[in-house]
């Protein structure tokens, strides 16, 4: 009743109506996060507020929404304080979002340093040459040994990209360790990211306690190939991530304990599996909804890298993956659809009046982002919910021309800025930002689409996907999950 009849003050945005105090729009936002952000838009416009297990939420949507909060000041917004409890049982003390944020900028530096062009273009031949032994019908694990067959595709391509992020990112050493008990651990670490943690992280639930089972086990074999590394007489190894944050030094000329290093390790790996498993799934089934689209991937491969003597397309390099245009268009149409992460959070330590409105957004809220709603924006990309690569030519044909994205998105002048860890992205107004912006900008975008692009172009030169009943639709998203 005090929701009808008292509207609160005028700085306020205004409150979602919901039925029960504490849970309030939780659940309705929970079941689909699109569908209740784009019904709070008809009714509010794009900034609104509601109660998020108790929390007053404020959402501000489009490229000025995006931009307030993720380009917001230190003194104004904080990321540590939402995602601490759900990311430090998983990723360990003193690492991401369990330090200052000029330590998280430090460390940032770190791992970029080991994405380097030189690294990135050892990864294509290795990512390559993991997905390949995947599906190989003599591979011990048998999943793939007849010429056909059906296949559920979340958890054989979260495999896949375990895989292929330990071999790239962790390097030959930690990949060789990493048999069907490590990727047991790997998978408690992951069902710790479940809603709940966010504001339990120390629930005795058995999820949990199989969470902090995986995260002492695994900080213990990075923990015993750091120490086998420092008491090697010759020094002989290969120079991958676990070497590279052994050199590093914080500014105050400290080195990274070794602690710490294994911490990061666990984090890479988690950042280089998670939204990259999702992203390869939806990939995926959305090849198997588009035949005529995998034709023209492989068609293109081999009028762009060649072919051999015995017919085989010739090998995918760093270089030539510029070259594969469609292949590029199928990861950034897919990402604009479904993007990995769909909400941003962010709490608010100061007052901050939005630009453009009596709003004033008040200590006691926590702010929330989503860049995703943009890129599902018919006024940005026409029929917003169709799924079509082609959309992305540079020059479309008559028959894509109509949904070609109504903003020129290399016209958007990108502002850039050094965070302490080089210089990144700090524009928010392009309607596409998968990879977010500011200073929390996802720094492993290249690494991103190097891994997806590799492991797409593997799959069609070898495969010919269909969905099961033979139909053009895909199935549609679980949000329950993070």
């Amino acid at each position: 009743l005090s929701q009808l009849l008292f509207r609160g003050k005028l700085s306020d945005p205004p409150l979602v109506f919901h039925w029960v105090p504490f849970i309030g729009s939780t659940i309705t936002y929970g079941i689909d996060p699109y569908k209740f952000f784009f019904s709070c838009r008809e009714k509010y416009g794009d900034v609104f507020t509601f109660i998020l297990l108790g929390k007053k939420t404020t959402v501000c949507l489009g490229t000025k929404g995006n931009d307030f909060i993720l380009n917001g000041k230190l003194k104004d917004v904080n990321a540590e304080e939402i995602y601490s409890p759900l990311t430090t049982p998983v990723f360990g003390k003193d690492v991401v979002y369990d330090c200052p944020n000029s330590k998280l900028m430090e460390q940032k530096k770190f791992v970029k340093y080991g994405l380097t062009t030189s690294a990135l273009q050892s990864y294509v031949t290795l990512i390559a040459a993991e997905t390949r032994q995947f599906f190989d019908r003599n591979n011990p694990h048998k999943k793939f040994a007849s010429t056909s067959g059906t296949i559920d595709l979340p958890p054989a391509l979260a495999e896949l990209t375990i895989y292929t992020a330990s071999r790239s990112l962790q390097g030959k050493e930690v990949r060789e360790g990493f048999d069907s008990s490590f990727a047991d651990l790997y998978h408690y670490l992951d069902m710790g990211f479940t809603p709940i943690n966010f504001m339990l992280p120390w629930a005795p639930l058995p999820q949990n306690r199989r969470r902090d089972y995986a995260q002492k086990k695994m900080s213990e074999t990075y923990m015993s190939i750091i120490q086998k590394r420092r008491e090697s007489k010759t020094g002989e190894h290969e120079e991958d991530m676990i070497h590279n944050l052994m050199q590093c030094k914080y500014k105050d000329g400290n080195a990274i304990p070794d602690k710490e290093i294994a911490h990061m390790m666990i984090a890479l790996l988690m950042a280089g599996q998670h939204s990259s498993s999702a992203t390869e799934s939806w990939i995926t089934l959305r090849l198997a909804s588009r035949p005529d689209i995998q034709d023209e991937l492989l068609q293109e491969q081999k009028d762009m890298l060649g072919v051999n003597a015995d017919g085989s397309i010739k090998e995918l390099t760093y270089a030539n993956l510029s070259k594969l245009t469609l292949l590029n268009q199928v990861v950034k149409e897919t990402l604009r659809i479904h993007a990995p992460i769909h909400s941003i959070l962010r709490k608010v330590k100061s007052p901050m009046p939005i630009e453009g409105t009596a709003y004033v957004i008040p200590t006691t809220h926590t702010l929330l982002a989503a860049p995703g709603t943009t890129s599902r924006m018919d006024e940005h990309f026409p029929d917003c919910l169709h799924w079509e690569p082609h959309r992305w030519d540079e020059s479309p044909s008559e028959k894509y021309k109509h949904l070609s994205p109504t903003t020129a998105l290399g016209s958007i002048a990108e502002e850039k800025e050094d965070y302490g860890y080089g210089l990144v992205s700090k524009g928010a107004a392009s309607p596409y930002l998968p990879f977010g912006a500011g200073r929390h900008r996802c720094i492993g975008e290249q690494f991103a689409y190097v891994q997806l692009q590799t492991i797409t172009a593997t799959m069609v030169r070898d495969f010919k996907f269909y969905n099961v009943d033979g139909s053009d639709n895909v199935v549609g998203t679980d949000y329950s999950s993070l």
